[in-house]
Order: structure tokens, then sequence, then C-alpha cells
């Protein structure tokens, strides 16, 4: 079924059960994962209905001038995909999937809206800022570099960083992005050659923790073993902090890294069977019954 979300009529798709739904779920976008034909929300398209589970999935607004979209206007367009599945499925509970970006704007709908479950891929529990540099310092480790050059990576992302607040004028920043420029492993570190405007991360500092701890909904978060690109063991203890003894499931997936894929893989066909069985068992336990 073809819908459109809220005010801006973003594209949608809602997949629905041959039967009567026992449960719904939004699928959230990754940051580079914007369009509902994105694999991962076509496999929930495919994976959860026959479960008795509609799927809503959505194209994620556009960029404004190249700017990633706002965890705030995410947020905002959840809660409206979140309204249009209710007037669809009924009286049935209602959650959000999200993966990596989508995770944060999920737990930050969950703040704001009446949600019934989470499913979390690759949720960081750090700042953006924080996690590129753990995720970029991790990529020039795999690719062989040595502590130097990790060094000096990190002394490079905190000098953009400082000059994205205002704190670094441009010609310091600049200046040691051009020296980095000339480094092989400058395209593993994610940054342009020319810097762009201070204020141009909106999000660089948002503190997920404080989000988390006012969910209340059962949370199933789930991490490749591997992830290069989320610190798992300081994202899984920050939700442990946040969730106080509440509803909180935490699966780690043999043979995955950042997707919930093996070997890395980007096709339906490489989706981890343990993700599956994790996704479908959770969900099972906490959905009622097919009426």
């Amino acid at each position: 079924m073809e819908l459109h979300v809220g005010e801006l009529r973003l594209p949608a798709i809602l997949d629905l059960p041959a039967g009567p739904a026992r449960g719904s779920l939004v699928a959230l976008h990754g940051s580079h994962a914007d369009q509902r034909s994105y694999f991962l929300y076509e496999h929930l398209a495919r994976l959860l209905p026959p479960a008795g589970i509609a799927v809503l999935r959505y194209d994620r607004r556009p960029r404004v001038d190249g700017r990633d979209v706002p965890l705030t206007a995410q947020a905002d367009d959840a809660a409206e995909a979140l309204e249009l599945l209710r007037r669809q499925v009924g009286d049935v509970p209602v959650g959000l999937w999200g993966f990596s970006q989508g995770a944060w704007a999920a737990s930050l709908t969950a703040s704001r809206h009446p949600v019934d479950f989470l499913v979390l891929i690759g949720c960081s529990g750090v700042s953006p800022a924080a996690q590129m540099r753990y995720a970029t310092a991790e990529q020039l480790r795999r690719h062989g570099y040595g502590e130097a050059d990790i060094a000096e990576l990190g002394r490079l992302r905190r000098t953009a960083e400082a000059y994205l607040r205002g704190e670094v004028s441009r010609p310091t920043a600049q200046a040691e992005l051009d020296v980095a420029v000339e480094r092989p492993w400058f395209p593993l570190v994610f940054l342009p050659r020319e810097l762009p405007e201070p204020g141009s991360w909106a999000d660089m500092d948002f503190d997920p923790e404080p989000v988390f701890a006012t969910v209340s909904c059962p949370v199933l978060l789930c991490y490749g073993e591997t992830d290069g690109w989320t610190p798992i063991e300081e994202s899984m203890a920050a939700w442990r902090r946040a969730a106080s003894g509440g509803d909180l499931t935490a699966a780690r997936l043999a043979g995955c890294d950042h997707l919930p894929t093996l070997d890395e893989g980007e096709t339906p066909d490489s989706i981890s069977a343990q993700y599956e069985k994790v996704l479908l068992d959770w969900l099972g336990d906490r959905l009622p019954s097919r009426r």
C-alpha cells in the first residue's frame, strides 16, 4: 500500500499481514540509507508481515544544502509516520525500528511520543562527534595504520569539531586539514577538503544517554560483534545506566559488523539468520497473539 508521511508527503509503503495485525513498526533510516527501498527496510517488509507485524517504510526528508537532516526533524517525521501507521492498523502495539543514525532518531521520538517498543540496530550511546572519532580511528587501525597516524587523526578531528563549534578560527583549522589531506589515510576520515561553515553539523554534540533515560518501553539492541562504527561497550553501558532495570535486551550478532549482515554484505542474501531469529523471537514474546 502506497502512502505519504506528514506535510512533506514523504513517499511511503505499508506492508500488511494477510490477516489482522498483532503489531506494527516504522523503519527509521541510517544516515546514508534514506530511501524506503534500502535492503534492510525491504527485508523487514518481507520478514515481519508473515509473523503478523505490519511494516511502514518511507523516504527520509531530503538534505538541505548538503547538510544532514537534524535529529529533531527526523523525530518529527517519525511521529507523523507513527500516527499514519496507527490509523491504518488500529489498536495494536506500534514501535520503531532504527538503524545507526535512525536509532538515535527512534530514541528521540520515543522520548516525546507514545511508542510501544524500540528495535535499535547499531545504536551509539555516545555523541555523533565522539562516535566519528572512534569510528575513523578504527578504520585506520583496520587498514594497518599505526598509533602515530591515529593520534594525528584524533587531533585533526578535535580541531575540526572545535572549528564547527566556533572555538577555533577557520585559518587554523584549515591549515591542519591541508596537511592531513596529503596523508594516505585521509580518504578514511570522512572530512571534506574544505571546511564548511561553523554550526553546519547541528547534532555533533547530541548526548543520547539523557534521551535513553526517558524511554519507558521495551528496547532491543542489536550490535554486530565486530562493529567498526559504534563503540559497543560504551553504548551498552549507556543504555544499562539509562534503563534502570527496565525491559532492555542486547544481542551481539556473530559474523556481523555495523550492518546485521555476514561478511559486511549489503544484499538481502547476506542478512544474518541470527539477527532474524533474535528479532522474531523478541517481538513474538512482547506482542499479543494473533486474534
